[in-house]
């Protein structure tokens, strides 16, 4: 029985014409496993915080420490702040997840054109470019908000559309189409950034753990580890800068 490396996520079962694959699975177990962990955490917080406690206040303060870096401003720090923490912590998890044992070797059996392969139950929901597509796109969305939000409908649009009549003559018109261009860009490229990432990962691990499967790819599964938090740090980071640039007037 073979494991397959597949670049779009494979079904394990259906719900009528709904198909589970592994990628939306793990999704909703990360989803499920942040909510319930932050209601328990919310529920037990102490004034002389311990244990867990201590942990995730260190992240946080580290977190908003970050976002003061960038924006400067404590009060802007505070209103960019849940989304873009909220997508540090799902984009983490949902890299790590696939690092799980059981990775490649925990699933279902099937026959695909006559062959009996495994299909994995565990697998990155940042491996699903369907995953990440629909985080950029959030992202994306989410800073014309904040931009609307700070200076207005008014101005936020005057970045898109000027008059081609207005000194320099048709310099404002070809610039604001850039920009215009550079929204959509940036879904493509933050879409790619980390599907490319965390799924070379995968395919790394798997071909390591088929050709050595005891202690050789340790190194290759701590460098997973790292670079699972690197590109969930760049992704918030990157939504942060955007936010922070929408909230600007030219």
């Amino acid at each position: 029985m073979d494991v397959t490396i597949s670049l779009v996520p494979e079904t394990i079962m259906e719900i009528g014409e709904f198909p589970i694959t592994n990628t939306f699975l793990m999704t909703v177990v990360v989803s499920v496993g942040i909510i319930i962990g932050s209601f328990i955490f919310s529920k037990r917080q102490k004034l002389v915080p311990r244990g867990f406690q201590n942990v995730a206040e260190y992240v946080l303060e580290s977190l908003l420490g970050l976002v003061d870096g960038v924006t400067g401003n404590r009060k802007q720090s505070r209103r960019f702040f849940p989304i873009v923490a909220t997508i540090f912590i799902f984009v983490i998890f949902s890299n790590w997840i696939g690092l799980l044992p059981g990775m490649g070797t925990v699933g279902v059996e099937q026959i695909h054109h006559g062959e009996e392969i495994l299909v994995s139950f565990i697998r990155s929901p940042s491996a699903d470019l369907n995953m990440t597509a629909a985080i950029a796109i959030f992202a994306v969305i989410a800073a014309q908000v904040m931009g609307i939000a700070a200076i207005g409908m008014r101005k936020y649009a005057g970045k898109f559309f000027v008059s081609p009549f207005k000194k320099p003559y048709f310099i404002g018109t070809f610039v604001g189409l850039l920009e215009i261009i550079s929204e959509f860009a940036k879904m493509i490229s933050f879409s790619f950034r980390l599907f490319g990432n965390i799924f070379a990962g995968e395919v790394l691990l798997l071909v390591m753990l088929a050709l050595v499967p005891l202690f050789v790819p340790l190194p290759f599964l701590f460098l997973e580890v790292f670079v699972g938090f690197i590109q969930a740090l760049v992704f918030a980071m990157l939504t942060l800068v955007f936010f922070k640039m929408a909230a600007e007037a030219h």
